[in-house]
């Protein structure tokens, strides 16, 4: 009896701290630790949990509709068309799904090499309308554990009409000879700065930050470490995380995606030396391969516009063109801020959109063609589930219009099953890689993107013509 009743009084007392552990879990999330401090965040993180339960529910009372909606679609030659379509982009999608798994599991970031083996470097940090941060960005790059002989500092202020300008005065201050700022006459474009960059500086790999990043200690010797390692190598792309990040909505959510983005997909992309695009934020590039292509570069056109968009995309592309390695280190980190608002978040991804339209039909003349030398598997596959997203998008709306309008509750209840457990591995992978708590958001982000988002790729296709930065104006800066 007495055995008994100390198991009873084991088990309670087992129950007892698994649901403080819980209630401590739901309070850190929804009410944060300090970081979350907008009193939206636990309105948005509760309507999520919401949101997916409804569509839960849904998915559990339609699904028998779901199965006749699938035959009802056989039964015509479109209908049946589109399922095959689907079908087959399905399995093409989970076999992706492997293999980037696989090869993100292969990939290995190289360590730091000592400083006699560290190259010269330029770091270019072009800025427009940014005011005290490109002061914050210089001042971190600074204080790298880089060889100071070995490093040169360029910042260029692209005809701010703010007081960058006067930041930079600041920086060159405080930081004398080890700092060279310069000023465009007038608003050029971020592409044209950092032209006017590689051209003025000396190093044997030049650097591209943006000015409204702040690097690690350890980011830049990471970030140029494969140069040293891998002759073959070009350019080199950063890990890139959320700066302003620990209050607003969005920019939580965007830290899940960029994790998801770099850590997982850059890894696996890194392993087959094929990252498609070195970031802005963040990026070395070899020399020799950016004067190989700068003339084509600085004068890039699209549909008879220049273009002033896209030029990491760009350089990434013309990088790989040369059968040069195009690699990611995921030790290499630097924060950068993001659009805390709608408008300038759907602006930034038209306008990533839009690169990624261009530079998609610049890859297509070369990737089947003996580009370099050793595998070119990676790359094709790469490019074909680029190209893939791009040729379905508007099969996909249309698709999404017409399931909205016939059956908009097992839309619903489909839509939100599909985004729980596609999502479940993102919040999965940041979790390990992260905090628990702050994983959630990728659940909020897939549905931001699912059902106020989706509109990007048609309207970047139908627009990639268009011209301009669409953000970094005064009053979005203000």
């Amino acid at each position: 009896m007495a055995s008994k009743n100390n198991a009873l009084k084991n088990l309670k007392l087992k129950l007892d701290f698994n649901l403080k552990k819980i209630k401590t879990f739901v309070n850190a999330t929804l009410y944060g630790n300090g970081k979350t401090q907008n009193p939206h965040n636990k309105i948005v993180l509760l309507s999520t949990f919401i949101i997916l339960t409804i569509g839960l529910y849904f998915f559990y009372v339609f699904h028998n509709d779901l199965e006749q909606f699938n035959v009802d679609r056989r039964s015509s030659t479109i209908g049946l068309t589109f399922v095959i379509i689907s079908t087959l982009l399905f399995i093409y999608k989970v076999f992706l799904f492997i293999y980037t798994a696989y090869n993100f599991y292969k990939y290995k970031a190289i360590e730091s090499v000592s400083d006699n083996e560290l190259p010269t470097c330029t770091v270019i940090v072009p800025a427009y309308n940014e005011g005290k941060q490109v002061y914050d960005t210089l001042m971190s790059l600074a204080q790298s554990n880089y060889p100071i002989e070995k490093l040169q500092l360029l910042s260029i202020d692209d005809g701010s009409k703010d007081d960058t300008w006067d930041w930079m005065q600041k920086a060159k201050e405080t930081l004398g000879d080890r700092v060279e700022i310069f000023q465009q006459p007038e608003n050029k474009g971020k592409r044209h700065a950092l032209y006017r960059g590689f051209n003025l500086g000396s190093g044997e790999i030049f650097i591209t930050v943006d000015s409204d990043s702040i690097v690690t200690e350890d980011t830049l010797r990471n970030l140029v470490s494969p140069f040293s390692k891998d002759e073959k190598c070009g350019a080199v792309a950063g890990n890139i995380r959320v700066l302003n990040n620990k209050k607003e909505i969005l920019p939580k959510m965007l830290d899940v995606s960029f994790v998801m983005s770099f850590e997982f997909v850059r890894s696996a992309e890194s392993n087959l030396n094929s990252v498609l695009c070195t970031p802005g934020a963040l990026a070395a590039y070899r020399r020799s391969a950016v004067f190989n292509c700068l003339p084509e570069w600085i004068n890039q056109t699209f549909m008879g516009q220049p273009s002033d968009i896209g030029e990491d995309r760009a350089m990434t592309n013309m990088i790989l063109k040369q059968g040069q390695h195009v690699l990611f280190q995921k030790n290499a980190v630097a924060y950068t801020n993001v659009p805390e608002k709608y408008p300038g978040l759907y602006k930034m991804f038209i306008r990533w959109a839009r690169s990624n339209v261009r530079e998609n039909l610049a890859m297509a003349k070369y990737v089947f063609t003996d580009f370099r030398e050793g595998s070119k598997l990676g790359s094709r596959l790469l490019f074909i589930s680029q190209f893939l997203r791009i040729v379905m998008s508007y099969p996909f709306v249309i698709f999404m219009l017409f399931f909205v309008l016939t059956h908009p509750l097992l839309f619903l209840g489909s839509t939100l099953m599909s985004i729980l457990v596609a999502s479940s591995f993102a919040v999965a992978f940041y979790a390990y890689r992260y905090e628990l708590k702050e994983s959630i958001w990728a659940y909020s982000y897939s549905i931001l993107y699912t059902f106020a988002l989706f509109w990007i790729t048609p309207y970047a296709i139908a627009t990639a013509n268009k011209r301009g930065w669409l953000t970094r104006g005064l009053a979005e800066k203000n």
